[in-house]
């Protein structure tokens, strides 16, 4: 398919202009991406998913693709990368091009920021050649797209021009040219958004779960390795599906959960689950939800998805995003009032609202081996890592900062963490009592705690789970005491910037009502997760996966009677909920049949 979009581009491009010849490769499409890895985290940001060679500082296998050129000729080269730790030192992503047996001499990866790197000139002398991308150095270099053309002119730079450029260069149309129609489309695949599929697909419903991963449950994943914390409320069945053991978080041993979740989540024929798939964008008509498009990270291939009802579990909010749901982000004033002018005076809030939130980690681990393991330098680190050293990672490893947005900054977050990581162990390896350890596992996923939170008919708060206010739409429960984490000060060279604290507050039982699970605004949209409609300190204690996977059951069941009734999901609060209430409670007893599944 890769190989047809490339002649497909270059055709269109001499008929277009006669003289013109142009092929542009998108790098997540590699036929063989070797050891180098698929991102898709920061598409909203720079435009595209790209190739990494994530090898923990041991060179990759090369990424390989094969292309075909329409006619031969010389060709100008031009690479999209960046150097992700500028600085007076060699940048730690580099790599090269290949070309059949020739590699360029041109190291890549040495560009402050995205954009556009010139390789130089070859002359392409077959129809078919065979493109690589060589690693130099393992430490996460990065390639987005390989541009071939006659002449000699860069193509753009800002992100948004680059995405124009490609779809013209492509002559992509407008919108996906396939249509797929679900009773419920269901956005982000962790926990919450599981369980909403499952909770709707045991009732009947037709549902679409779109995931931008290659597996399922988001920090709970085998690739994140978050363990699952809270408790199960009316929805221990569904839930046990789904969550994991309580293991040390960044242990290997998530991957005997992600086996189960990812054949329970596939056990049921009417989910149809889209892996691999990434969201981008959302429309809406008159305050309705009308279809959420989603592209495939690999092949590029588009499909828009329609239905009657959305769940947005994406964590960060995008599906409202897009679509125009009102939306919070950062601390709230002490000050603040809610809709019926009681103060809400949230314990640890400041004077004038900001822009802190919890921060995002990025878990690792090391292991003891039976023969000394050298691990490269890397001074491209230690303005981070400084003196800090550690051999393994757990939650304390965070990183925030209020002129940093835990969405927009994101990649430069996960950097600043990696940078951290790679100094930090490098610094431990100085001890001889390490010399036989080594750098087992690093993920190159942000595990977010936090970033924006939709606004519904409630908006929960720190003062509701302190009384324990028990609301008569309450449907999920728990038990955790608040937890807000926040990044301790650079005070000393033992004191890092990437490492956090956490303030503690013991609760009695505490009940989300329904109302803080749909959106104030947009009438057709619900929200399961920790983008659910809370206050930056109510998020605390429920912004744990057993909870928030009650928030997905929870609306996968209210979808349930939304299309019973042909009702928007506010209307189950007004003129249903006696009902709706009777199905929760219904579920700690009910058994589905592996027929129904």
């Amino acid at each position: 398919m890769k190989v047809f979009f490339q002649i497909f581009v270059s055709i269109i491009c001499t008929l277009r202009l006669g003289w013109c010849q142009e092929l542009l490769i998108e790098a997540e499409s590699f036929d063989n991406p070797g050891g180098w890895v698929v991102d898709p985290q920061f598409v909203q940001q720079m435009g595209s998913p790209y190739l990494m060679a994530h090898g923990m500082g041991e060179p990759v296998a090369d990424a390989s693709t094969t292309v075909r050129f329409p006619e031969k000729g010389t060709y100008h080269i031009w690479v999209r990368t960046m150097n992700w730790a500028p600085g007076d030192w060699q940048a730690p992503g580099r790599f090269r091009l290949k070309i059949d047996d020739r590699s360029f001499e041109k190291q890549l990866g040495q560009r402050s920021g995205w954009g556009w790197e010139y390789v130089g000139a070859k002359e392409i002398q077959h129809n078919t050649v065979v493109l690589s991308l060589v690693d130099l150095t393992g430490f996460n270099g990065r390639c987005d797209a390989i541009y071939f053309s006659v002449q000699k002119e860069e193509p753009p730079a800002s992100p948004r021009k680059v995405a124009d450029w490609r779809m013209q260069l492509a002559q992509e149309p407008n919108a996906p040219e396939e249509l797929e129609a679900y009773d419920l489309v269901v956005t982000g695949g962790g926990i919450a958004g599981c369980a909403a599929s499952i909770a709707a697909a045991e009732q009947g419903l037709k549902v679409a779960l779109i995931h931008d991963r290659p597996v399922l449950g988001g920090n709970a994943s085998s690739e994140i390795r978050v363990h699952t914390l809270g408790i199960y409320g009316h929805f221990e069945r569904i839930l046990k599906k789904l969550d994991t053991e309580h293991y040390p978080n960044g242990s290997a041993e998530a991957k005997l959960d992600q086996k189960k979740r990812d054949d329970n989540v596939k056990s049921y024929e009417n989910i149809d689950l889209y892996l691999n798939w990434r969201a981008y964008d959302a429309v809406a008509e008159n305050d309705s939800i009308r279809y959420v498009d989603a592209r495939h990270t690999r092949t590029g291939k588009r499909k828009r998805f329609s239905a009657p009802y959305f769940v947005d579990s994406t964590g960060d909010g995008w599906i409202g995003f897009w679509a125009g749901a009102d939306f919070s982000y950062g601390r709230e004033s002490v000050n603040t009032y809610d809709e019926d002018w009681e103060e809400w005076g949230e314990l640890w809030s400041p004077e004038e609202a900001d822009n802190a939130v919890m921060g995002s980690s990025v878990l690792w681990g090391s292991k003891e081996t039976e023969t000394e393991q050298r691990f490269p330098e890397v001074p491209w680190a230690l303005p981070v890592a400084k003196t800090y050293e550690e051999v393994n990672g757990e939650w304390q490893w965070e990183f925030s900062r209020n002129d940093l947005n835990q969405i927009d900054d994101a990649e430069a977050i996960r950097d600043h963490m990696l940078r951290a990581i790679y100094g930090s162990f490098a610094n431990a390896k100085k001890d001889p009592k390490n010399a036989t350890r080594k750098l087992e596992w690093v993920s190159y996923l942000v595990g977010k705690r936090e970033s924006r939170r939709l606004v519904g008919d409630h908006v929960f708060t720190f003062n509701d789970a302190k009384k324990g206010t028990k609301f008569p739409d309450a449907v999920v429960q728990e038990t955790r005491e608040v937890d807000v984490h926040y990044q301790t000060v650079l005070e000393n060279e033992q004191n890092p910037d990437f490492i956090s604290e956490a303030l503690f507050y013991k609760t009695p039982r505490y009940y989300i009502p329904y109302r803080s699970l749909y959106s104030k605004n947009i009438k057709n949209l619900f929200m399961a997760g920790r983008n659910f409609s809370t206050s930056h300190v109510g998020l605390g204690g429920p912004r744990v996966m057993r909870t928030t996977g009650q928030m997905g059951a929870a609306v996968g069941l209210a979808a349930v009677l939304c299309k019973k009734y042909d009702v928007n999901p506010r209307d189950i609060y007004t003129g249903y909920l006696e009902e709706y209430l009777d199905l929760i409670e219904s579920q700690k007893y009910l058994k589905i049949p592996e027929s129904k599944k």
